[in-house]
């Protein structure tokens, strides 16, 4: 996944670290801060099934939990580093660490799945507004290799943070209840919010600025909502019913209207239309939404079926998912490297057809399979599948726009990615719903259904994407 705006900040950069007199402490505050975002994200999928007898919520309901997070992250993404861009990326920085802070109390203190489902949107918009603040302050804090360090240091802990997620969640479900998996967001916020006064400064800017597409954002937040609704009902028992398939209409043509928008606003935009003038990024686009749809179902359905259907242990099940980012850390580099020799498109094309060949062992997966043949080989493949696509991607979103654009095409590549595990997660109402042997049926279908997103991704690569990615691909 390519970073969020990588490279605003060049002509300020100067006045910045003039103004940062412990960079390294920037550092740390910067990945405090992120870590929120990425150790939330991971850790309640391991609790679904806890919040889901404590509050008593059904199949749909479970799907907002992760989605009413998801939702304003994909939507607000881009808007949050605007807003960093015009008033201060500490301040906007500050702002999402505490509406992050403040939705995680309200989570753990929800007594009804509404409230909770409030609380995590909550979080969501605190997450749109940290997570591309913290990459901008970093870019602006240090220069040359030092930026290299420091943003792959801010990659390898956050991938660290969430690994470790899912079996601290889980622990905490095991040992003294779901509500602390949230609870646990407080003292690191606080952490973050101290440091960001004491050691995080923003360089003096003027008053002007490119004007901030707020029509854009609310269109993109309602027609997303009213996607994922109708995605979400229509996946459910009660299939598709008018309303399902009204409100996917409804977000089709907000969708339309969305890009109206966008276009006219030009270079001004949330999501500038022009760098879709590049063949590259519209296949590393697509290729993003389907590979990246096709994980977020993975790191749902996983721990779920382990603890409803293997009567796995909260932790277990978080454990279970640990091969995973120890892969990714370990092989991406390496797979980053053959991909600067030989051009994303092989890289590009062939990892997600590994991702897929990983969906197709979970159908070895079923009730009386352990975990070493049911669940390992597959997570071992899909791990080492996603580790051949996530560097490519990165360096082939960065390249396959021309200089002026390479901000808002990784923001925007990043916001799709979330947008891919939005939509994947609306539609697994029928796997959430089912029980028994009936669980392990809709979860083969399920896995069957990722790998073929997954070789839909990989072709997308061998279409569109150019052997060097470039913007006159």
């Amino acid at each position: 996944m390519a970073s969020i705006g990588s490279d605003r900040c060049s002509a300020e950069s100067a006045a910045f670290r003039q103004a940062s007199d412990h960079p390294s402490l920037v550092l740390v505050t910067c990945i405090l801060a992120s870590s929120l975002a990425f150790i939330d994200g991971s850790v309640v999928n391991v609790g679904l099934p806890a919040i889901s007898e404590s509050l008593h919520g059904d199949a749909a309901q479970l799907q907002w939990i992760v989605n009413a997070y998801l939702l304003p992250l994909s939507a607000l993404l881009l808007l949050g580093g605007a807003l960093g861009d015009r008033f201060g990326r500490r301040k906007i920085l500050i702002a999402g660490i505490a509406l992050f802070a403040i939705g995680s109390a309200l989570c753990g203190l929800a007594d009804s799945l509404n409230l909770l489902l409030a609380a995590r949107g909550l979080q969501g918009i605190g997450a749109a507004l940290l997570l591309p603040n913290s990459l901008a302050i970093l870019g602006s804090t240090f220069s040359g290799e030092g930026r290299g360090r420091a943003i792959g240091t801010w990659s390898a802990v956050s991938a660290i943070a969430a690994a470790i997620g899912p079996v601290l969640g889980g622990w905490l479900i095991d040992t003294i209840g779901w509500r602390f998996i949230f609870f646990i967001n407080l003292p690191v916020a606080l952490a973050g919010i101290a440091m960001a006064l004491v050691y995080v400064r923003d360089p003096v800017r003027g008053a002007d600025g490119m004007p901030l597409d707020f029509l854009g954002a609310a269109f993109a937040t309602i027609a997303l909502a009213a996607l994922t609704w109708g995605l979400t009902i229509g996946s459910g028992h009660s299939g598709w019913t008018m309303m399902a398939m009204s409100a996917v209409a409804i977000g089709a043509v907000l969708s339309a209207a969305f890009l109206w928008i966008e276009r006219r606003r030009g270079d001004e935009a949330m999501t500038p239309l022009s760098v879709f003038g590049s063949q590259s990024f519209v296949g590393l686009t697509l290729l993003t939404l389907l590979l990246y749809g096709a994980l977020g179902g993975l790191l749902v359905l996983v721990p779920y079926i382990l603890i409803q259907g293997a009567h796995y242990t909260a932790t277990g099940a978080g454990a279970a998912l640990l091969p995973f980012p120890i892969v990714l850390a370990v092989a991406s580099p390496i797979m980053g490297s053959i991909a600067g020799r030989s051009g994303p498109r092989l890289p590009l094309t062939i990892g997600p057809m590994i991702v897929a060949a990983g969906f197709l062992l979970l159908l070895l997966l079923t009730p009386g399979s352990s975990y070493w043949t049911g669940v390992l080989p597959a997570i071992l493949v899909i791990s080492l599948g996603m580790a051949g696509a996530v560097a490519p991607l990165t360096t082939a979103v960065l390249t396959s726009v021309d200089a002026r654009h390479t901000g808002s095409a990784s923001g925007l590549n990043s916001a799709v990615s979330r947008a891919g595990g939005l939509v994947a997660t609306a539609l697994l109402g029928g796997v959430l719903a089912a029980e028994g042997e009936a669980l392990y049926d809709a979860f083969h279908v399920a896995a069957l259904f990722g790998a073929g997103v997954s070789v839909l991704a990989g072709a997308s690569a061998f279409l569109f994407v150019g052997e060097r990615a470039n913007p006159s691909a």
